[in-house]
């Protein structure tokens, strides 16, 4: 029996007057099986007597007896759906906060599935089932699961809210637009609908625009800081530099300060020191003078006395102390002529210091090295490739062949710095160069042939230029780069100006001649690369 139950489909075990499993399943002559409440009740409405399914008349009303085959099967299908119903439950999630549950469920409340706009409740997947298998069910409206599903009727009139009347900004029924809201815009609610979304979708656009806008001004706003805290780092080291220096020639001065006051200190200490000894000198011998002079007094030989007295009545030879004086030295304009002195070493290293960062910061190309190619603005801070050779002198200091150019300021000593914008640009060269390169013919830009560079070539290869290159491995593409040199350090390092990062350092470099800053644009390549190289105002200088 079990293995014939499984052959037959669910509808064979619904009554079709019910759309419910058969309970008590009689079947008629005709053939066809109903629930026995089901067609009894029919019939004692119905006259003449007729099947429901096939329309059969029986003018004598059939006896039925209950199918017993059909009730087992029936009742097998119904303990099998059940446990089904159980398993499904147990697999489908309890409705979290915030998500609708089904109003049919007792105790655990599972999640709805679908909202039923005739039955006007929300059903999980489990009692779902009904409405998508039976015939009668199947006609009911399924929405997406939502709360309170008696709000989508009309209070009014009872009946689903479908319209939407324009005038008064409200969702109806088909027959408010007749009673409450006559001679009033109203339109299908799916109208409506489309109408709005689409100004959703609008809002929704307007709403991004301002927030993509908000992110760029945050983006500004936080690149503003970074900007500010390295421009605060730099003018933090290099106030530290300043003042260093201004300590250490303090320092020196106090120093040089306290040993003058402590020499002639030293001076007077040692004069006085002579006197003391000549002063004590003389009183040990009139000492001695004043006891021989006691014990002949006191003698009763008569020639003795008088023998001696000549010798001891004479004083001995003595200093005259009357204009000897010890006067403390003078300390006056000492402090001052010490803190004058430190005011003009100051004021030198100030100028210095003041003649570096303008040398550095002003910056000029040098025309007469430039490869004739190269086009240089009018305020000699930009360099690019420009598409004609011009005419220009080859004298000994112009590059002919590589198409570089170097800057009017050399360097010999102490540190300096510039940065250079390398924005658009998918070739480029820049550096330091000493006085002496070779600037005809074929260049190796090797710091053995002198130069100290770095470059790019294809738009995002990166290479410092050393024997043998080294090829750069980058997280961002630079758009400015700063150049520092230590000269006496033989330090030549560089920079990614807005990442705030190290790109490369050549160390241990020894220079000997003057440096020269170095650029090369790169060619044109069709406009690709026409961007220039400019030298940019170190902000921390501006």
């Amino acid at each position: 029996m079990s293995a014939a139950s499984c052959l037959l489909t669910e509808d064979q075990f619904l009554c079709s007057i019910c759309q419910d499993v058969f309970t008590d399943p009689v079947s008629t002559p005709c053939g066809h099986n109903f629930c026995k409440t089901c067609i009894t009740q029919h019939w004692d409405i119905n006259y003449p007597h007729q099947c429901p399914n096939c329309n059969k008349v029986f003018y004598i009303r059939p006896e039925l007896q209950v199918n017993t085959c059909i009730s087992e099967m029936a009742a097998q299908y119904r303990q099998s759906a059940q446990q089904k119903a159980s398993s499904s439950s147990s697999e489908q999630q309890a409705a979290k906060p915030g998500e609708v549950p089904c109003d049919v469920c007792t105790g655990t409340k599972l999640k709805a599935l679908k909202s039923c706009l005739v039955c006007l409740v929300s059903y999980c997947e489990t009692h779902l089932e009904p409405h998508l298998t039976r015939l009668g069910l199947k006609r009911h409206q399924l929405i997406d699961p939502v709360e309170n599903v008696e709000g989508r009727i009309c209070t009014e009139h009872n009946k689903l809210l479908e319209l939407f009347c324009k005038t008064d900004q409200m969702c109806v029924c088909r027959l408010c637009p007749y009673l409450d809201h006559e001679n009033h815009d109203v339109v299908p609610l799916e109208e409506e609908y489309e109408g709005k979304k689409a100004e959703l979708g609008k809002t929704e656009a307007e709403i991004q625009q301002m927030i993509q806008k908000r992110r760029l001004k945050l983006q500004e706003i936080k690149h503003s800081v970074k900007i500010s805290e390295e421009d605060a780092d730099r003018e933090i080291a290099d106030g530290v530099q300043v003042f260093t220096a201004l300590k250490e020639s303090v320092e020196r001065r106090m120093n040089e300060l306290i040993n003058t006051i402590k020499e002639k200190q030293r001076k007077t200490g040692k004069q006085a020191e002579g006197f003391i000894k000549e002063l004590e000198q003389e009183i040990s011998e009139l000492k001695k003078r004043s006891t021989e002079v006691e014990q002949l007094s006191r003698s009763e030989d008569h020639l003795h006395l008088l023998q001696s007295f000549r010798t001891l009545n004479t004083a001995p030879p003595t200093k005259d102390w009357t204009g000897v004086r010890v006067s403390p030295p003078s300390y006056e304009g000492t402090v001052v002529g010490a803190l004058n002195q430190l005011e003009e070493t100051l004021s030198k290293q100030m100028k210095v210091f003041e003649a570096e960062l303008k040398k550095v910061q002003y910056l000029t190309l040098d025309p007469d090295t430039a490869h004739p190619c190269l086009m240089l603005s009018d305020d000699r801070k930009q360099v690019k490739y420009g598409d004609v050779k011009m005419n220009l002198p080859d004298n000994p200091e112009r590059f002919d062949t590589c198409a570089g150019v170097l800057v009017k300021q050399s360097f010999s000593s102490g540190r300096f710095y510039y940065e250079v914008q390398v924005k658009e640009k998918n070739e480029w060269d820049l550096g330091v160069a000493r006085e002496s390169i070779n600037r005809k013919g074929a260049i190796t830009p090797t710091p053995q042939d002198g130069y100290w560079t770095i470059g790019l070539r294809n738009e995002k290869e990166y290479g410092a230029w050393a024997d043998p290159p080294v090829l750069l491995s980058l997280k961002s593409q630079p758009q400015k780069v700063g150049v520092f040199v230590d000269y006496e350090e033989g330090l030549v390092s560089f920079h990614d100006v807005d990442a705030a990062a190290l790109i490369y350092s050549f160390t241990g470099c020894c220079f000997t001649e003057k440096l020269y800053p170095f650029f090369s644009p790169g060619l044109d390549y069709g406009g690709k690369n026409s961007a220039p190289l400019i030298i940019s105002p170190v902000n921390h200088t501006e």
